[in-house]
């Protein structure tokens, strides 16, 4: 098969689809690889590394999406590449297609058969392709956050750890998952003062069990949340709905209840968000007030560590590509079901229910688009 990996367009994203070490891997398989002039140049690969491992360097972009039978992304396609897309082409990438009608629109008009991290489960019911970005979205929340706690960043100029008679911060994480539990564990590891609110009476006795008296734990409810987020000197949201669009957890009203220069961090915001003031940010221009409530919403906050982001992607992406290249889509998808759930878009038919629920579209068993 002959795989493309275009260079990431999305503003400040560094990261690609594949680095030198997957090349070779595919291409030891008889797969033939092409790659964008630069594509790896964010993380320090240059079109030479790609050349060593096999692959063909192209110049544009034009030029693998007219010749690729799969192509390999990181984030979700812009609509010149959507548009770009063809019939019976294989897209393989993040898509949160939820809080997207416009995306959803072009690739069902495409044709192609567009298969989403973020849906791939496991036979536990885990998302093993978000996970590793959700383990990097929640490490790096803390970070982000007690940036712009700073003063000289709008916050209120506190130190997360405080100090010997100084209180440290109080952190409040939203939801106990993957992205919430890594966030809890830097936040913790820094000496924060941490609730975390989660639905879940099994997921909350294993965080009690794994941090004890670091972390303080209780049920969300919005009584919960409104009681926590008057405290908080900083809110993680890492609610998750697999497909779905975020559950908004923060009101507008909550805010007011908020002292100036907290720090709202929006994890969830790639699926709309859980906080009812959250839209959209990027790296060049991350945050925005409102009711002097600092907003992180940065759509691909893995992006700011691209290196760690890529080969950590790698690691849990590139088995799954070796079997949509070895096998074909249709074989691939039809012979895991857990794979089958990462197929979002196929043949102008919506087949992930979630997402169709979202943007209030039709419905088609993939099973049945596919045969």
């Amino acid at each position: 098969m002959r795989i493309g990996v275009p260079k990431e367009i999305k503003n400040h994203e560094y990261r690609v689809g594949l680095i030198p070490f997957s090349v070779k891997e595919l291409i030891d398989h008889g797969h033939d690889v092409m790659v964008q002039t630069n594509a790896g140049a964010g993380i320090g690969f240059n079109d030479d590394d790609y050349r060593q491992a096999g692959a063909t360097v192209v110049d544009n972009a034009p030029e693998i999406f007219a010749k690729a039978d799969l192509i390999v992304k990181v984030k979700e396609p812009q609509p010149n590449e959507c548009k770009m897309l063809r019939e019976g082409q294989i897209l393989f990438t993040f898509l949160h297609l939820a809080p997207d009608p416009k995306q959803t629109e072009l690739l069902l008009a495409s044709g192609c058969t567009a298969i989403a991290y973020e849906t791939v489960t496991d036979r536990h019911g885990r998302l093993p392709l978000l996970l590793p970005m959700s383990e990097v979205a929640g490490r790096l929340s803390i970070q982000a956050g007690a940036h712009y706690l700073e003063k000289a960043n709008g916050g209120r100029g506190l130190l997360l750890s405080g100090v010997p008679g100084v209180e440290a911060a109080d952190v409040l994480v939203l939801g106990g998952g993957i992205a919430g539990t890594a966030a809890i564990r830097i936040a913790t590891g820094v000496g924060a003062h941490v609730t975390v609110l989660e639905k879940s009476l099994p997921r909350l006795r294993e965080l009690d069990a794994e941090f004890g008296s670091k972390l303080n734990t209780g049920v969300s409810t919005h009584g919960s949340v409104a009681q926590y987020i008057k405290h908080a000197d900083l809110v993680i949201g890492a609610v998750l709905v697999p497909g779905g669009a975020a559950p908004r957890l923060v009101t507008k009203d909550m805010l007011k209840t908020m002292h100036a220069g907290s720090v709202i961090v929006d994890i969830a915001i790639d699926q709309g968000g859980c906080c009812e003031t959250s839209h959209p940010t990027t790296h060049e221009k991350p945050t925005y007030i409102v009711d002097g409530v600092i907003h992180y919403c940065v759509a691909n906050m893995p992006g700011a560590v691209p290196r760690t982001s890529t080969f950590a992607l790698n690691n849990a992406t590139l088995p799954f590509t070796l079997k949509l290249a070895n096998l074909g889509a249709k074989a691939a998808l039809l012979s895991d079901p857990h794979f089958l759930n990462g197929l979002n878009v196929c043949c102008g038919r919506l087949t992930n229910e979630p997402v169709a629920q979202a943007l209030n579209l039709k419905y088609v068993k993939p099973e049945t688009v596919l045969k």
